[in-house]
């Protein structure tokens, strides 16, 4: 497959990333003239005006998070509900938390279409996580902060992984990766990125 040797020469080469991202039909997040597009190595635009972000991103990002089959997940940013998808054929359990509800809404339905079942997509304000369901062993944020929240730390377990891209909001961001260990943190750069910033509060929608 064309994109799966796009994602190895970027960097890409943990083979159950690869085949998780094999086995998720990125078309299946798109509508419109973008299907016929699904396999670019580009992002796309999704409704409520965000995007789906390219293979190569959404590949190393998973990488990055060290996933294995007992990790508790939280993503911030559903947006398409691709990521998702892909961290839910690495992981024990996702949960995905969405500021557009329509987003959410459409998120949802393509989970239910491919039988995703241990997924569960939230409407709610992602910079506040979801303290009732802390700690995550890894969290995973798809918009742009200045700093790793400190609200989003707090919920990650010790020995767990952040990955998320820091930065002003209309300049390239970088990639980072954040370890939480028992005194403290450990960061690592991961190459520059471009997300839409991380914003608080929910947008203003048709409501749920």
């Amino acid at each position: 497959m064309e994109l799966v040797m796009t994602l190895r020469m970027a960097g890409v080469r943990d083979k159950d990333v690869l085949q998780a991202i094999e086995k998720t039909p990125r078309g299946a997040f798109l509508s419109g003239i973008f299907k016929d597009r699904a396999y670019e190595n580009v992002p796309l635009p999704i409704s409520c005006g965000q995007t789906i972000s390219q293979p190569t991103v959404v590949g190393l990002m998973t990488q990055a998070l060290e996933l294995d089959k007992r990790c508790k997940v939280l993503e911030i940013g559903t947006g398409s509900g691709y990521q998702a998808a892909i961290l839910s054929r690495l992981s024990r359990r996702v949960y995905t938390t969405e500021r557009h509800r329509p987003l959410a809404r459409t998120a949802r339905a393509v989970m239910q279409e491919l039988d995703l079942t241990n997924v569960t997509v939230i409407a709610a304000d992602g910079t506040l996580g979801l303290p009732d369901q802390a700690p995550f062993d890894r969290i995973l944020v798809t918009a742009a902060a200045e700093d790793p929240p400190a609200g989003l730390l707090a919920q990650l377990r010790p020995g767990g992984i952040m990955v998320l891209p820091v930065g002003q909001s209309d300049t390239v961001q970088t990639l980072l990766k954040v370890v939480k260990l028992e005194d403290g943190y450990d960061y690592q750069t991961l190459g520059d990125v471009r997300f839409v910033p991380l914003l608080e509060g929910m947008a203003e929608d048709t409501p749920e």
